[in-house]
This record gives C-alpha cells, sequence and structure tokens, in this order.
C-alpha cells in the first residue's frame, strides 16, 4: 500500500512539474518585455577566475566558505600584511555585492564560460602591447596622455560593453521606447542609445562605447556592436579591446528580479579565440547618484609627481 502511495504521489510531483510555466516577463505598453529599471551586476565573481578556482561551478560547501571569508569587507579580499601602507583599504567604501553569482542556483567562479579555464585567452603580442601582467615601463609616467583611460576616468567598468562589474558603482538603469533602448551606467554616467531594428547609426565615428543595432529575439534582447575607438578601448586592469571588436549581448529577464546577461567578444587582433561569458544581473534601489569620478584630476598630479621625485633619486644614486 505504502508503495502504491509513494509511486502515485511520484507520478504526481513529476506531472506537476511538466504542467509549470515557462516565467514570461512583463510587457511594455507597446508589447515588447520590459526590461525597465534599476540593476545591479555587483558581485563576488568576477570576470576572470581566480587561481583559487579550477572549474566554473564552485561546489556549495566551498562557495559558502569563501563568501564568508569576503562578508566583513564586501566582497573584496584584504591585502597581505603590510602591503597596505597607507591604509587605504579600510579608507575606501566597497560594494562588490553580497555573495557570489548564482545561474540555477549553482555559484559561478567566473563570468568567462568560454575558454573552459575562465581566462582571458589574450595573444602573446597583445600582452606584451598592453603590458599585461608586468609593471609599468618608466615611459608610462611621462605625462598625463601615457596613463591609462581607465585611470583618467575617461573609461569605466561599465562604460562600454561587455558591461563588467568593479569594486564599486555596478549600477546600471535600462529606460525603453519603441525604438530605442539606453542604458546608463552609474560609473562615468555613460548611455548607450541603441536603436532597434537591426541597423546602426550610419556614418557614426568611432567611439569608446561603440556603434550599437538591437533586435528582439523572441524574449531576448540582442545588441551588435562595433565602431569602437582605435587602438584600444583601454578599460585596465579589467580588460583591453582593439578598434576592430565585434560584441554581441543578449538580456533576457528570468524573473522578476534578474536579467541574465550573455555575451560574446570577437576579437582577433587581441586575443587568440572568439571568448564568452553570463552574469545575472539583480533588481536594485534607486535612484542613481552623480557619479565624481576625480582620480584623474588630482592623483594624476601625485603620480606625475612621484615619478619625477624617482628619477632625481636615480640620478643622484647613479642608478
Amino acid at each position: 500500500m505504502w508503495r502504491a502511495v509513494g509511486l502515485g504521489l511520484a507520478f504526481s510531483l513529476v506531472a506537476a512539474a511538466g504542467l509549470a510555466k515557462p516565467y514570461r516577463p512583463p510587457t511594455t505598453a507597446w508589447g515588447a518585455p520590459d526590461l525597465g529599471g534599476i540593476w545591479t551586476s555587483a558581485s563576488y565573481t568576477r570576470l576572470e577566475r581566480p587561481p583559487r578556482f579550477k572549474t566554473l561551478i564552485i561546489p556549495p560547501q566551498e562557495a559558502s566558505a569563501y563568501e564568508a571569508s569576503l562578508k566583513d569587507s564586501h566582497g573584496m579580499p584584504k591585502p597581505p600584511p603590510g602591503a597596505d601602507v597607507v591604509g587605504q583599504f579600510d579608507s575606501e567604501y566597497f560594494e562588490a555585492g553580497d555573495g557570489l553569482t548564482r545561474i540555477d542556483g549553482q555559484a559561478r567562479s567566473s563570468w568567462i564560460v568560454d575558454p573552459a579555464n575562465g581566462r582571458l585567452p589574450y595573444r602573446p603580442e597583445a600582452r606584451l602591447r598592453f603590458n599585461i601582467g608586468r609593471p609599468d615601463p618608466p615611459e608610462a609616467f611621462d605625462g598625463p596622455e601615457a596613463r591609462p583611460a581607465f585611470e583618467r576616468c575617461m573609461t569605466s567598468t561599465g562604460s562600454a560593453p561587455p558591461l563588467l562589474a568593479g569594486n564599486d558603482a555596478n549600477l546600471y538603469e535600462i529606460v525603453q521606447t519603441p525604438d530605442f533602448v539606453a542604458i546608463e551606467a552609474e560609473k562615468g554616467h555613460e548611455v548607450r542609445i541603441i536603436p532597434l531594428g537591426g541597423a546602426p547609426v550610419p556614418n557614426a565615428p568611432p567611439a569608446s562605447s561603440g556603434n550599437a543595432a538591437g533586435h528582439w529575439e523572441g524574449d531576448t534582447l540582442v545588441v551588435e556592436t562595433e565602431g569602437f575607438r582605435d587602438p584600444v578601448i583601454d578599460r585596465g586592469p579589467f580588460l583591453y579591446q582593439s578598434g576592430s571588436a565585434r560584441i554581441t549581448e543578449r538580456f533576457t529577464r528570468i524573473s522578476q528580479t534578474e536579467v541574465l546577461y550573455q555575451f560574446e567578444v570577437a576579437d582577433p587582433a587581441v586575443f587568440t579565440q572568439t571568448w564568452r561569458g553570463e552574469t545575472v544581473f539583480k533588481t536594485a534601489k534607486g535612484p542613481l547618484y552623480e557619479y565624481a569620478c576625480h582620480e584623474g584630476n588630482r592623483s594624476i598630479v601625485n603620480i606625475l609627481a612621484a615619478a619625477r621625485r624617482a628619477e632625481r633619486s636615480s640620478q643622484t644614486t647613479g642608478g
């Protein structure tokens, strides 16, 4: 009898699961899937996979331990003892979310899903060109023009596709009309205005955020972008791209509180292969406040002054 009851319950659960309806997003007044609102990409999971993780999916126990180790510092690893001599870590406010990115309930170690190692597939010559993984050469301090655009507040993690996450200011506001989708990034306040219908703006000049065109594929907004400014979009230390990059993004609302964000980057001048990534944007409280980036206005003076002092010291000692 109990076996019959158990089998009947099992069949009932299977039948109920089979009848469950897939999520359908709300729609705008003109019938398009509604992506409007304020979203955040903040997460302990970043673009590339840390060396401590070997797989894309992190086992639950390991994920919980990793999150616990970062909870008190808002998702940022603390510097080793003696490394932060000026106390910057304690004086900064970090806002890297409240845990790892989870997709289908599984904790992710990186946004990158291809290559399988979760790392950016830079060409060897690109690593030399952009000085990736090495100290800045002396000429990098010759003047403000030699400093990275990211440092001078000319670009940011969210100013161009793909939309990346940083240590703070990870909000995006999406506004839709029947003919356009606008995405405003909190960091830098870059606004991408994306025409719908599959045609980019004709004769648009190269731009740091590229020239985009969007269209709907079912419930997914597909955005294709090219026409980036040459010779490179410097978003280091997170990402380097060339002016010939072609990027495809997909925005799919998968619940009332989540948008699945997927992207593909084709840039043969910089990478050995086309690479792909994905994450989840979550709903966030607004509004977006002014983001006043002053690093390039004030810190550049100290950066260059320190370089001149180092040069004088080297000349005095004969180094």
